[in-house]
């Protein structure tokens, strides 16, 4: 080969390979624009195709019965999930606003809020004295309380109202979830391509797998661990109401993310422990018991909802859901585990090929 000729290679050469970094960088620009705008609207996306996917077989069903009215179908699935999540937010709050007044109009007249401990209260280990000479003051004096207890009531307090505006902020985001999942579920035939595309295009031949893979370890996840928590907190705000706790309302919200978060047990002790000390034996031991059952509902309930339908072991599932939980808050539950079963996946599809090839090659 001539030299020249050589120097034109070479010079051609460094010339694509300048072309493909400019395209390459341009394209990771593009892409990087792109998540950047869309960086507040993520959280949105994300949690409305989770309630896409994990509603879409009840959502076939409404469309059938609708005689394939798609539109119809959407809306009304999206106005039933917005009134089941606005009703009871809205009956929260009112309990919450004429508690809080009831209690100021006592505290202004002088009346006592708290009621006066059981003198059983004294005979616990420990905590017992202390405890009962704390209540009693509270139940004469909540002002002296207030006084004595100033500094870690203000330190405290930031925290109470951060917790309450994220908990607002948290209903907001949901209800414009769900407004985006009945625009998805309008359009689900076009989202279906779209991600039967993406599928293909990543996986190749095992694109449908995967694509199948991937809704059903959401709706895996949807009520094998929202689903029992929810179910949990029905039981465990039924027993809240019936032994007449104190703003019951507020102990079964507490109770959903406790739930949730896989921690209910937790906000069930310290209400077995108000009941013992407040109520008879027999009804704090009925209460017990069935707290005791509600507790248990999660491991019951976990394993029959947990990994059905999906071709991965429940405790890759799990292994994904609480270690994205623990990565990335709550929607880590649904992105550890839709990762870890795809990795798992992908991992299972690669023994394979090199058992073909070792095959191939014997």
């Amino acid at each position: 080969m001539a030299p020249d000729q050589a120097a034109s290679i070479r010079a051609s050469g460094r010339q694509g390979a300048v072309e493909v970094s400019i395209h390459v960088g341009l394209l990771v620009l593009l892409a990087t624009a792109c998540l950047l705008i869309l960086h507040p609207f993520i959280p949105l996306l994300a949690w409305g195709i989770i309630i896409a996917v994990a509603a879409y077989p009840g959502f076939q069903r409404l469309e059938r019965w609708l005689g394939g009215r798609t539109v119809l179908a959407a809306v009304l699935f999206t106005v039933v999930l917005l009134a089941v999540v606005i009703v009871p937010a809205v009956l929260l709050g009112r309990s919450l606003v004429e508690g809080a007044q009831a209690a100021a109009a006592k505290f202004k007249a002088g009346i006592g809020i708290i009621p006066p401990p059981p003198d059983s209260i004294e005979s616990w280990p420990i905590i017992g004295p202390p405890l009962k000479g704390l209540w009693s003051l509270a139940s004469k004096d909540l002002s002296e309380v207030i006084r004595r207890y100033a500094s870690q009531i203000k330190a405290a307090l930031p925290g109470v109202l951060s917790a309450s505006a994220g908990f607002g902020l948290t209903v907001l985001q949901l209800l414009l979830s769900i407004i985006v999942s009945g625009i998805l579920l309008a359009n689900a035939q076009g989202a279906y391509e779209v991600t039967r595309a993406l599928a293909n295009r990543l996986f190749g031949e095992k694109g449908p797998e995967f694509q199948q893979l991937v809704g059903k370890t959401i709706r895996s996840i949807t009520f094998g661990i929202l689903g029992v928590a929810l179910i949990q907190s029905v039981f465990a705000a039924l027993g809240f109401f019936v032994v007449r706790m104190p703003a019951a309302s507020l102990w079964s919200v507490i109770f959903v993310f406790a739930a949730v978060l896989q921690a209910g047990g937790l906000v069930l002790i310290p209400a077995v422990i108000y009941i013992f000390a407040t109520a008879g034996t027999t009804k704090a031991v009925i209460f017990l018991i069935w707290c005791i059952l509600v507790g248990l509902l999660d491991n019951i309930l976990k394993p029959l909802l947990l990994g059905r339908g999906v071709a991965v072991p429940m405790v890759v599932i799990l292994l994904g859901a609480f270690g994205g939980f623990f990565a990335m808050g709550i929607i880590g539950l649904f992105i550890g585990a839709v990762v870890l079963s795809v990795g798992y996946k992908l991992f299972l599809a690669w023994l394979e090929e090199e058992d073909v090839a070792k095959q191939a090659s014997a």
